[in-house]
């Protein structure tokens, strides 16, 4: 391994840990990362949803494990993202790409700052615990739309529209940790047939991803209060407006 490589590997480590906090993928922020250290765009593109899938695959295996996941919950989400996902992909052929990217950066402001600064008592102690279809059948369309749209993964839409439904934040990063890499890795085949990949990148950036997002979804669950992941999962958002917003100008 070569010093870019050790680097690559230690940036998707921990970008990967600190998103598998709130359950949401880290390519959004591995990608520029990569491509401010000289990484071509293609490649930094191929190998951020690369590690974005295997991160989140790492923490979902550690909800299985211990036994957090709610697959009833999830499943109608990733159903609907894995339909989505191809029509995303061709509208994105049809609407400017950077209109969508200004409304779509004027929700994540929305939804971030919702999550950190709302205080309604609906949200403060107690969350729902049902299993229905129709709302995470919803959020699903809209994840694998923009998923397929934008080229990322869903994780920026999942979490704030499960949250404001009123589940749990640490159900809620359970959820989408485990819908997240459908959306990623249909991406990253649809890029990697495209673009350049790196196999030894992959290899060494994947392998710390699966560490980073297992150690993170560990660390949340057990160290961390649910209105403490509800806010960082606003700033993440936040964080994601911010990069969209840059792309788009």
């Amino acid at each position: 391994m070569d010093s870019m490589e050790l680097l690559i590997a230690a940036l998707s480590f921990v970008l990967s840990f600190i998103f598998a906090l709130g359950g949401v993928g880290s390519a959004l922020v591995l990608i520029p990362a990569l491509t401010w250290l000289g990484i071509p765009l293609n490649l930094a593109r191929t190998t951020g949803l690369f590690v974005n899938g295997l991160s989140m695959l790492g923490a979902t295996y550690s909800n299985i494990r211990e036994k957090r996941l709610d697959f009833r919950l999830g499943l109608p989400i990733i159903v609907a993202s894995i339909m989505l996902a191809p029509v995303g992909a061709w509208v994105g052929h049809i609407i400017p790409t950077r209109i969508v990217l200004i409304v779509f950066v004027g929700f994540l402001f929305f939804s971030g700052s919702m999550m950190i600064f709302f205080k309604g008592s609906k949200y403060a102690d107690q969350y729902r615990e049902d299993r229905p279809v129709l709302g995470p059948l919803l959020v699903g369309v809209a994840a694998g739309f923009f998923s397929g749209l934008l080229g990322v993964g869903g994780g920026g839409l999942i979490s704030p529209l499960m949250i404001l439904q009123g589940f749990n934040p640490k159900k809620v990063a359970t959820v989408t940790a485990f819908a997240v890499p459908f959306s990623s890795l249909t991406a990253f085949t649809a890029y990697a047939a495209m673009g350049a990949v790196s196999l030894r990148v992959l290899v060494f950036a994947g392998l710390a991803a699966c560490i980073g997002g297992y150690l993170g979804t560990k660390v949340m669950q057990r160290k961390m209060h649910p209105a403490t992941v509800k806010k960082f999962l606003g700033a993440a958002l936040l964080i994601l407006a911010v990069r969209l917003l840059y792309q788009s100008l």
